[in-house]
C-alpha cells in the first residue's frame, strides 16, 4: 500500500474541510442580521467540517503520516471567494449564498479526486471518504436550492 500517496490524499481533504470553516466563518460576517435561518445552516456545516478534519485526521495519524494543519493553496479559492465579491457588490443574501455553492464545488472536486486517485485506499477509509462527500453533497444541494429560491423570489 502506498501510505505517502495516500496521506497526501487524505491531507488534502483535511485542508478543503479547513477552507470551508474559513469560508462559512467569513460567510457569516457577511450576512446580515435578518439572514439568521443562514447563519444557523453555515453554523451547522462549520461544526461538520471541524469533526470531518478530525476523522481525517485520525486516519493520517493512523497511517504514520503528519496530519495537515493549514488550509489548501486551491482554498485560496475558497478564502477569497467572499473577499472578491463583497467588495463588488455588497453583502446580499444571494452573492453569499453563490460564493457558498463555488465553496462547495469546490470540496465535492476535491473529493472526487480523492475516490478516483490511482492508488489503492483501504475499505474503511474509502468508506470515510463516501460518507462525508455524501454529507457535503447534500449541504452543497442545500445551498444550491436557497440560491434558486432566492433568485426566484426577485
Amino acid at each position: 500500500m502506498d501510505n505517502e500517496k495516500i496521506i497526501g490524499i487524505i491531507n488534502d481533504l483535511i485542508r478543503i474541510n479547513h477552507d470551508r470553516v474559513v469560508g462559512y466563518e467569513k460567510a457569516i460576517d457577511e450576512l446580515k442580521d435578518e439572514d439568521a435561518d443562514l447563519k444557523a445552516l453555515f453554523q451547522r456545516y462549520i461544526t461538520e467540517s471541524r469533526q470531518y478534519s478530525q476523522e481525517l485526521t485520525t486516519e493520517v495519524s493512523r497511517l504514520g503520516g503528519n496530519p495537515a494543519d493549514g488550509t489548501t493553496n486551491s482554498g485560496k479559492v475558497y478564502r477569497v471567494w467572499m473577499d472578491l465579491k463583497a467588495t463588488v457588490t455588497g453583502h446580499d443574501r444571494k452573492t453569499v449564498l453563490d460564493n457558498c455553492e463555488f465553496g462547495e464545488d469546490a470540496a465535492q472536486k476535491a473529493y472526487d479526486t480523492a475516490l478516483n486517485a490511482d492508488v489503492e485506499l483501504e475499505p474503511s477509509i474509502r468508506d470515510l471518504i463516501v460518507r462525508q462527500k455524501a454529507t457535503l453533497k447534500a449541504g452543497h444541494d442545500e445551498v444550491k436550492r436557497l440560491r434558486d429560491m432566492h433568485a426566484a423570489n426577485k
